[in-house]
């Protein structure tokens, strides 16, 4: 499994949103520019997120984007789903009937203990902590640089 373009820009998006004060709304243009996201591709993500009920859309000249989803309670499964759909590691568990072996294969058991750890680490994996772990690194570099 390959995260694909648009998964990876929800989770930037996301990202962004989640490190802007509570409630705040964030112009389309000001995410695209930070997060080196195209603005029309940020466009089409930001209304599958908000189909998602991630995201609200806020339209007007002082319109953007709006998390509606607290940051300790988002993560980068609900990110990437809300693009991408359900993960699934090969078409044995998305569709069973793809595969007569699907029941009793050895195979297909190893590949759904693979996707429950992978969602569960996606899962594990809240704004709040990756932006905590971020500030925590550019403090440790802040001082590294000063010995």
């Amino acid at each position: 499994m390959r995260l694909t373009r648009a998964g990876d820009y929800a989770v930037r998006c996301l990202y962004y949103l989640s490190a802007q004060q509570e409630g705040i709304v964030t112009a389309r243009k000001e995410i695209a520019r930070e997060m080196d996201i195209p603005e029309q591709f940020l466009a089409k993500i930001a209304r599958q997120l908000s189909r998602a009920g991630i995201i609200e859309i806020v339209q007007g000249p002082k319109g953007g984007f709006r998390l509606i989803v607290s940051s300790d309670k988002l993560n980068l499964l609900d990110a990437v789903e809300a693009v991408m759909g359900e993960i699934f590691l090969n078409d044995c568990l998305m569709r069973a009937d793809s595969c007569a072996r699907s029941g009793s294969c050895a195979m297909n058991m190893v590949w759904e203990r693979a996707r429950n750890q992978l969602r569960e680490t996606l899962r594990e994996a809240t704004f709040d902590k990756l932006l905590k772990d971020e500030s925590c690194l550019g403090n440790l570099m802040l001082y590294e640089n000063q010995e």
